[in-house]
């Protein structure tokens, strides 16, 4: 399947997913919920990294626009619209990771739609206990490690992409067009994503050393939501969710 299409139907299956929770507030609310905690355990985790001289960047980048809560509905559409031209005007890796945040982001909704629609039976359980039985109820051990090596492989693409001559020249050139083109949103991730793993790539081995702490905090977190005691995941995610509270106040 061409590149294109691939990002096209991803896009429609997002899409279509939202349109599920258009008229059900209960619902909506849910799903904002999930994904809000998601966020709030994500910054929590990582305080040290987002602290980081270093590292504070790309963290942040990871949080705002792979593990944000963050409505994502201009950018998909934006996504949409300029696929065919993606694929035309960029390099086969730009083009991948392009098609890998699409289906990262399709998977994404799938399954935090799932959590909302268990998190809808439990609406009075505390919050950390409410994910984690939520999250154990839907399951999906294999489609969790997936969402995370993708993840980690549209991490990986970008530093790679940050040692090609001239790309990141190309994508501020078409800053001005894709403004004018109605595809600002689309172009700000591309040039934040750039801009961020460049940083980082200057000192060699930090965009590894980036990328293998996320990997190591975040398949020990996969597994103990599965295998680990109920107690024992809601008390981490409640100290988590804390740690977040406190350094925004």
């Amino acid at each position: 399947m061409q590149a294109s299409n691939q990002i096209r139907e991803s896009i429609s299956r997002v899409v279509a997913l939202r349109q599920k929770v258009v008229d059900q507030p209960d619902l909506a609310l849910a799903l904002h919920t999930v994904k809000q905690v998601q966020a709030r355990r994500f910054s929590g985790s990582y305080q040290d990294l987002l602290h980081s001289a270093s590292y504070a960047a790309c963290a942040n980048f990871f949080l705002e626009e792979l593990y944000g809560a963050k409505d994502f509905a201009e950018r998909d559409a934006q996504f949409a619209r300029i696929a065919g031209a993606l694929e035309r005007t960029f390099p086969q890796q730009v083009v991948a990771t392009a098609v890998a945040l699409a289906e990262l982001h399709q998977l994404t909704e799938e399954l935090d739609l799932a959590m909302a629609l268990n998190w809808q039976l439990q609406p009075e359980l505390p919050t950390a206990q409410a994910y984690v039985l939520a999250w154990r109820a839907v399951g999906h051990r294999e489609d969790r490690h997936q969402q995370l090596n993708t993840v980690l492989e549209i991490g990986q693409e970008l530093g790679q992409l940050t040692r090609k001559p001239g790309l990141y020249f190309m994508l501020k050139m078409m800053r001005k067009p894709a403004q004018l083109a109605g595809l600002g949103a689309l172009q700000n991730f591309l040039e934040s994503g750039f801009r961020h793993f460049a940083d980082l790539a200057h000192n060699k081995g930090t965009v590894d050393s980036f990328l293998d702490t996320v990997r190591t905090r975040e398949s020990a977190w996969l597994d103990r939501l599965f295998d680990a005691p109920a107690a024992t995941c809601v008390t981490e995610l409640a100290q988590n969710l804390s740690l977040t509270d406190a350094d925004q106040r």
